[in-house]
């Protein structure tokens, strides 16, 4: 009681447990990137693109296209497609090709379309491999196993691009400062994964690091601690080292093998729109092609729609293509690698639903002395 009988007052409550969130904070978290997304795509296509090349003079481009070039082209992307499968096939065994081939296309298809991209991608093929049968411990060791070479190649290939230039005279600054960030990047990550997998309780200490690290950041943008740690990542050795043991060739080749098919179509389509050898040589196409990898494995729009178009266009017409011929060449390797993969995986999405769950007995896990295969 107070001294004048008066009941005593309440303890002031501190502004920041009653001041909400800003609504305009909220909703820029979360309509901003989708927001950002559309305004660099329509930004691309709508300004950029044309102010290089006038679209009607890019379709008289694709007009004087050849039928033996599009025989060539439709050859390329077939054996692009054709290489989707066989990493999933060698991350998880007892998978069939016809499976792998369903599941590839159909997250690849949803990484395009839904906004989250890659988690949206991971999402799907773990949904389809659980609806066959396929336990949870080997479908997320696949996930994460293919997700992981993917970067590692991407982190790769600017590496291996400034060498090829090197070799051939010709170097750009963009490209060595990609190269060099990649070969950071590459270093850590490779270091950390052999950490991981030398002993448990250096993957556990090396857990619980990344996970402060990646909670603090978090933590500055207002977002909740991640869930797992030091014994997640023990886990994660436990189940992967023994399995990548034996199987870190053939993932890495079939990896290899699924990226540089996507080269191989963008190669042609230069070649095929009379972008010739002597406006962008072999290694400046792989160059251009393996810095707009690296730029568009950050998630800025699905499927690095409108950042692909713009980065390749950029690089391949600042080594010497013709503007018109280059944006034709860009346009058609970007319909050839999207649109296919779109169908396809859209299709296997609705015909793995229809059909329902596989029961577990039609699925056969082979041990690593029955596989004679990939």
């Amino acid at each position: 009681m107070a001294e004048d009988g008066s009941p005593p007052a309440e303890a002031p409550v501190a502004e920041t447990e009653l001041k909400p969130r800003p609504r305009r904070s909220r909703l820029l978290r979360r309509f901003g990137p989708a927001a950002l997304a559309i305004a660099v795509i329509v930004a691309t296509f709508a300004y950029f693109l044309p102010s290089i090349a006038n679209y009607g003079d890019v379709w008289a481009v694709v007009e004087t296209l050849s039928w033996g070039w599009t025989v060539a082209l439709l050859v390329a992307t077939a054996v692009n497609l054709a290489t989707f499968a066989p990493p999933w096939q060698v991350a998880l065994p007892g998978l069939s090709y016809v499976r792998a081939m369903e599941l590839t296309q159909a997250s690849t298809a949803l990484s395009i379309v839904f906004p989250g991209g890659v988690a949206v991608g991971a999402a799907g093929s773990y949904g389809m491999a659980r609806r066959w049968g396929f336990p949870r411990p080997a479908i997320v060791r696949a996930i994460t196993l293919t997700s992981l070479w993917n970067q590692f190649l991407n982190l790769t290939f600017p590496i291996v691009a400034v060498f090829l230039l090197v070799v051939s005279g010709d170097q750009t600054a963009a490209l060595a400062t990609a190269a060099f960030v990649g070969v950071a990047i590459l270093a850590v990550a490779v270091t950390g994964f052999v950490l991981i997998l030398v002993s448990n309780r250096l993957a556990n200490d090396l857990g619980d690091v990344a996970a402060r690290f990646v909670n603090w950041i978090r933590a500055k943008i207002h977002r909740r601690p991640v869930g797992w740690g030091g014994p997640s990542f023990e886990r994660f050795r436990i189940d992967v080292g023994d399995f990548l043991e034996r199987r870190w060739a053939p993932l890495t080749l079939a990896s290899l093998a699924g990226n540089l098919t996507v080269f191989g179509v963008l190669l042609v389509s230069l070649r095929a729109l009379d972008v010739t050898s002597a406006q962008v040589s072999f290694d400046e196409a792989f160059a251009a092609w393996a810095l707009v990898r690296l730029i568009a494995s950050i998630p800025i729009t699905p499927g690095g729609v409108g950042v692909v178009e713009l980065g390749l266009t950029g690089a391949l017409v600042g080594f010497g293509g013709a503007n018109a011929h280059v944006v034709a060449a860009v346009l058609v390797f970007r319909a050839l690698t999207v649109i296919p993969t779109l169908v396809l995986g859209l299709i296997a999405v609705g015909l793995t639903w229809r059909r329902g769950r596989v029961p577990d007995a039609a699925i056969t896990i082979s041990t690593p002395t029955e596989r004679t295969g990939l």
